[in-house]
């Protein structure tokens, strides 16, 4: 019976701390062990700056047709096939005991509390597709692909 007390106390400690243990920094980088993903940490349009260890500058919001060039600029310019993130890897992002942005700032500084864009369009509407909302924590399917939000990428490891 005291090793099962005992278990109840460590796993929970355990599980807890292992939580913390998915991102790894690394500059301009976040490694998401869990999803075997590479986040650029900044929103499009923003750059690392690397003293201050913060995202700088204007956040341009695009379109799919616009995200499609600036993943080829990203593939060219920093090496590796970066994409728009999947509905499910953007939501692995949000933290919902936080003030709005609703996302670890330690990582992810200077995001916008706003709906960001997902690869994944809408099963019954196919000119929608998903965002995470940043404000919220929430996801949603009500923009479509010519609107401009904001933009997180990633690559495979």
């Amino acid at each position: 019976m005291k090793f099962l007390r005992l278990l109840f106390v460590i796993l929970p400690l355990t599980l807890s701390s292992m939580s913390y243990a998915q991102f790894f920094e690394e500059d301009h980088l976040i490694t998401d062990v869990r999803s075997n993903i590479v986040w650029l940490r900044c929103s499009v349009g923003q750059t690392w700056d690397l003293e201050g260890k913060t995202c700088i500058g204007d956040i341009v919001k695009l379109n799919h047709d616009e995200i499609e060039i600036a993943l080829e600029q990203a593939s060219n310019q920093l090496g590796g096939n970066w994409r728009l993130p999947t509905l499910e890897e953007l939501e692995t992002l949000v933290c919902e005991s936080r003030a709005p942005p609703k996302i670890k700032q330690k990582y992810f500084p200077n995001i916008s509390p706003e709906a960001y864009w997902t690869s994944k369009p809408n099963f019954w509407n196919r000119k929608m597709y998903w965002t995470v909302n940043f404000m919220t924590g929430h996801k949603y399917s009500r923009f479509f692909s010519y609107q401009q939000l904001p933009v997180l990428i990633v690559k495979n490891r």
